[in-house]
Parts: C-alpha cells; structure tokens; sequence
C-alpha cells in the first residue's frame, strides 16, 4: 500500500464537490485554460483515468484504447475529439457522476497494486506510482481552471507535496523535452508546505534557488499560473531559466500562461 491512490481520490472528491451545486447549462461554461468548458475538463479526466487503469489492470483495452487514439490523430482528429468520442457523448452530470464513479473504483484498484510495477503508457512506460501521481497531478491541474472559473480560492492540503516532487524529478526532461542542454547543477528548492512543513530537494545553494509556497511553486510546475503571477523567490541564471519552461507533464513542449492571464474570476 502506498499513499498516492488515496492522495488521488482526495483531490478528486475536492473537485467534485464544488461541481455538485452546479446546473447542467454551467458544464458548457469556458474556462480560462484554452477556452475548455468544465465538460471539457472532465472527459479529459474521466478518459485518462479509464487508460491509466486500463494499463495497469487491463492491458488489453489499453492497447486498443492507444491505437485508436492514434488513428484518431492521423485521420486529423484532436485529442479533445478523440476523448468526447471515448465518452460516447457523456456531458453535463451524467459525465461528473460516471469520472467520479470511476475514479472511485480505481482507487482501491492502484492502492493494492506495486508501486514499483511499470505500465504501458502513451509516452515511456512508468512505475504505478508515477501513473496515479500523474493522474493527481492532471486532476490538480485542470482542476484549477474550474476553481478559477467559479470564483472559488482553492485551500490546498498537503498532498500537493506529490506534484512538488514530480516538478522536481522532470527538471531535466524539461529541457529535453525542448532540445536543450540540461544544466548540471539543479536549483535547490525550499517550499513551505499547506500545513506548514517545509520541504526541500537538492542540495543547498543561495545563488541557485527557488523559494516559497509550495502550492505556487506547484501551479508554477503545472502551468496553471505564470511565475511572474506568484511570489516565488527565484535566485540564478538556472533555477530563472527552468521557472520559464517549467512543465511537470507529459507531451511536446508548452508554454506557461502569460502573466496575468490565469486567475481567479472575482466577479
């Protein structure tokens, strides 16, 4: 047993309670990330979730799931296309009760599984946990869009620690991901934690860190938020050039937001 499933489901069950006051037209409303509607945020969720358990207790729907994606996309369909069809036309409700349906399901599934197992992705094959630590991290993520959306600031719990060490452990993949060189030394990282507890990686150095709150450093990592839109303490030509590119999920290279172009809607 290890903790991520349960870290998982948590942030989900965190989502869907502020989607259960909602009506159904509010499911078609857009989001500030890429004009996506909350529909569009949950068939994203809902799908990648059906594949991550898919590959690790299904292989073979996992296999069919990857090649229907890729005649999708080489018969010119987007991913979004790809994922409303793998919904059958699930929206509104009926689509935020089956995603938490399901992710409830698979909970338990990852929680009696070894962490250490690899599974088939997409991408490189990877490790149990880092299969459930993504989908946490893509339900944090995307989820904000839908906290920004509403209005609502959300109050983190200290499971982000999760997305924090994913950030840090694709430090180099971010750079080559965009062909670029990675530097040799790693900027020290010293995060203060939603409860309080402080966390850091690598090891110390003044001239080359990045300092402070761990839910902005994470909305840094995820791209939810500019690092210019938090107060994030970044020292040296490195740890400044890795805030720029930052990105601690998978797929080709994206750029962060631009500064002040992800909020929370106060009106």
């Amino acid at each position: 047993m290890f903790e991520q499933p349960a870290d998982f489901c948590a942030e989900s069950d965190a989502l869907y309670n502020i989607l259960t006051p909602l009506n159904e037209a509010d499911f078609g409303r857009a989001t500030l990330f890429k004009g996506w509607t909350i529909n569009d945020v949950l068939s994203h969720l809902h799908t990648w979730n059906r594949a991550a358990d898919a590959s690790l207790n299904d292989p073979e729907e996992f296999a069919v799931m990857s090649h229907q994606l890729g005649a999708a996309l080489a018969a010119g369909k987007t991913i979004r296309e790809f994922e409303k069809s793998w919904q059958a036309g699930l929206a509104g409700r009926a689509l935020l009760e089956a995603w938490r349906g399901y992710y409830r399901e698979m909970t338990p599934r990852f929680t009696a599984a070894d962490p250490k197992l690899r599974v088939k992705w997409v991408g490189p094959d990877m490790s149990v946990r880092s299969s459930i630590t993504a989908r946490l991290m893509e339900t944090w993520a995307h989820g904000q869009a839908v906290y920004d959306m509403l209005g609502i600031e959300r109050h983190d719990a200290d499971r982000i620690k999760n997305i924090a060490v994913l950030a840090v452990n694709t430090f180099g993949w971010a750079y080559v991901n965009r062909g670029l060189k990675v530097p040799e030394n790693p900027p020290h990282i010293r995060l203060t934690g939603p409860s309080g507890a402080l966390w850091s990686w690598n090891p110390p150095a003044e001239d080359n860190l990045v300092e402070g709150a761990a839910t902005e450093f994470c909305q840094a990592a995820a791209q939810v938020r500019n690092v210019a839109d938090t107060q994030l303490k970044v020292v040296g030509e490195t740890a400044q050039h890795w805030m720029s590119i930052i990105q601690c999920f998978a797929g080709p290279p994206e750029q962060p937001p631009a500064p002040g172009a992800r909020f929370v809607n106060r009106r």
